[in-house]
């Protein structure tokens, strides 16, 4: 059983490593959801659906700052042999605030600084900074 969350992270990430200005990764919801909070908070750019020889993907445009990565590092924290979840009063901030958790809540997908802000907790999904 392969965990899908971890191979969009590791499919950017080794993207990112060569220099590519895109990566195609299979759609689900889920991973929609993760790149266009990626794309939301500036982590990468522009996010679509696309068909590509009668398989659904999902494109999406990696950014650099002068050649370096907007992303500079990827973590899942929550995998599928053990489940991380945190209420709104442990959820802390990623290298300093300079980055982001993506939390599952009970109203979606979303940021730790907005999850903060509707007093809800959740799964930690990932960190990204």
């Amino acid at each position: 059983m392969t965990d899908p969350i971890t191979d969009l992270l590791n499919q950017i990430r080794n993207a990112q490593a060569v220099g590519k200005t895109e990566v195609l990764v299979p759609l689900s919801k889920i991973k929609n959801e993760i790149a266009n909070i990626l794309s939301k908070e500036g982590f990468v750019g522009e996010v679509k659906k696309t068909v590509k020889v009668k398989a659904r993907v999902l494109k999406i445009n990696l950014k650099y700052n002068v050649g370096v990565p907007a992303i500079a590092g990827l973590k899942r924290v929550s995998k599928p042999g053990q489940r991380i979840y945190q209420g709104t009063t442990e959820l802390k901030k990623v290298h300093g605030g300079y980055g982001i958790s993506i939390i599952s809540t009970s109203k979606g997908l979303m940021t730790n600084k907005e999850a903060k802000k509707l007093k809800l907790g959740g799964e930690i999904i990932c960190q990204v900074w």
